[in-house]
């Protein structure tokens, strides 16, 4: 019998692994539009202690109050003092946790298989990549996961506390996005289909009752910004019919049905190659060890991943960070498959190489080209001239302390989360220009600034800095007055 020290020392490995995967140098890549908006979102519920749930923009409020306790420890109390590598900490965390749970989850199939399938998430570029962003996805990920280990525990067990930690778990899960029923109702459909034995529990009743009380009561906590703001109960309600009109519509993200199965293919991209083949073929070899043993588990398991697949690739809209969702399945039955192989030395062996395989392709994408356009994670990525926004700013204003500073723009996300700092009044933000738009510095897009032009009084020098791929900006800088 293994020692507790060799059998848990290497499932503290990968999870350090995990953590410094997600946690390097996050502050480095520059802020994307999306990251920037909930921020600003963040800084002013850290800074006014406000926060009302948008049913149309945004998605739901955990990820706010998640940062909330981070940021204090950080010794950040202000919009201001806010910076990128704490708000990412929470996506960050919540990504190293998911590969714990994905362990917790695997058990069943052995103890290393398990390990194997935590290895591989943690070193998925998908996951790695979006548990640096602040945004969403990967805080839904690890709350789905930690219902499926509770909801295990119940089963396995007829604990009513399990039940409850369930609940608490998919409140979770539907405070942080709306599309949590889908993969709900994935495993449930799984387990009906897969699963003929019945929970321990000779009260089962009762149990999910407890849950699901548990779930509304925690979801509605959140959505009601904790009993300040009860009309976020009928928003998140009303949330859904912009949600099914976005995931019916594509609302300008429509891609092709196999464009997830893409990201664990194989394909060039200005001379950058990605791909996953390794990965997704031991998946696929998963797919059909599930339906070749007597292992429950791993047929629900294969199940759940295909019904996520055929959900997520139906719908017309589609946007990159929705693939972690289907990485915890394919991790999954990817170290299935390597547990049925007959020699465990090999399976070792090639367990490693997909590991390293799955690195590289992460250094690549994490790290190496973080906002390049040929990066598949890199979604209308902002550029990295938008680090260049704030000293400019600052500048404009050291010469013209009143400023103001103007953006005249049909689109300037993450400039707003940049200019921070600045005092309000100096900063404006238009769509298109008035007839007295001068100011110490403004920024123009390249459509605006050929409407711009015309109207201004005053001398200026012009520049160029790229928004995001496509999207030029024109920084006009007053010249100095002649003496």
């Amino acid at each position: 019998m293994p020692s507790p020290v060799s059998r848990w020392l290497p499932l503290a490995l990968v999870a350090l692994v995990a953590l410094w995967l997600r946690t390097h140098d996050l502050a480095s890549r520059p802020m994307h539009a999306d990251e920037a908006n909930q921020a600003l979102k963040t800084g002013e519920l850290l800074e006014h202690g406000r926060y009302a749930f948008d049913p149309h923009d945004h998605h739901g409020p955990t990820l706010y109050y998640a940062t909330l306790p981070i940021a204090w420890l950080r010794g950040e109390t202000t919009l201001a003092a806010l910076s990128e590598t704490t708000v990412r900490l929470v996506p960050a965390l919540a990504g190293t946790l998911g590969v714990i749970l994905l362990f917790l989850l695997a058990r069943s199939l052995g103890h290393w298989p398990a390990l194997t399938a935590a290895a591989l998430m943690a070193v998925a570029p998908a996951s790695v990549y979006y548990s640096r962003y602040f945004i969403q996805e990967t805080l839904l990920v690890s709350c789905t996961l930690a219902t499926f280990v509770c909801a295990q525990r119940w089963w396995q067990t007829g604990l009513t506390r399990w039940a409850v930690a369930a609940g608490i778990c998919i409140g979770l899960m539907q405070a942080t996005k709306a599309s949590a029923p889908l993969f709900l109702v994935a495993a449930l459909i799984a387990v009906l289909l897969t699963v003929r034995s019945r929970p321990v529990t000779r009260r089962p009743r009762r149990d999910l009752i407890a849950a699901l009380i548990t779930a509304l009561a925690v979801a509605a906590l959140f959505y009601s910004s904790f009993g300040t703001h009860f009309s976020g109960l009928r928003d998140a309600i009303g949330t859904y019919t912009a949600v099914s009109t976005r995931a019916a519509t594509g609302s300008g993200h429509e891609k092709p049905w196999w464009y997830y199965l893409g990201f664990f293919g194989w394909h060039r991209e200005g001379g950058l190659l990605w791909q996953q083949l390794a990965f997704s073929t031991l998946a696929f070899c998963g797919v059909l060890v599930a339906f070749a043993t007597p292992q429950k588990i791993l047929r629900c398991a294969a199940l759940y991943t295909a019904l996520i697949v055929a959900a997520l690739s139906l719908a017309p809209y589609k946007t990159p960070w929705h693939t972690v969702h289907l990485v915890p399945g394919f991790a999954f039955l990817a170290a299935a498959a390597l547990a049925a192989l007959p020699l465990r030395l090999f399976a070792f062996a090639t367990a490693g190489l997909v590991v390293a395989l799955q690195y590289k392709q992460t250094q690549l994408a994490a790290f190496l080209r973080p906002v390049d356009a040929r990066n598949p994670y890199a979604y209308v990525h902002s550029s990295p001239d938008v680090l260049k926004i704030r000293a400019l700013a600052e500048t404009a204003l050291a010469r013209a302390p009143t400023g103001p500073i103007r953006i005249i723009s049909e689109e300037y996300w993450p400039i707003p989360w940049y200019l921070r700092a600045l005092p309000p009044t100096s900063v404006g933000y238009w769509s298109t220009p008035s007839t007295s738009s001068d100011g110490a510095l403004i920024i123009a897009s390249t459509t605006q600034a050929v409407t711009l032009r015309p109207l201004l009084l005053g001398r200026y020098t012009e520049s160029y800095l790229g928004l995001r791929p496509g999207f030029l900006l024109v920084i006009f800088t007053p010249k100095p007055a002649a003496p």
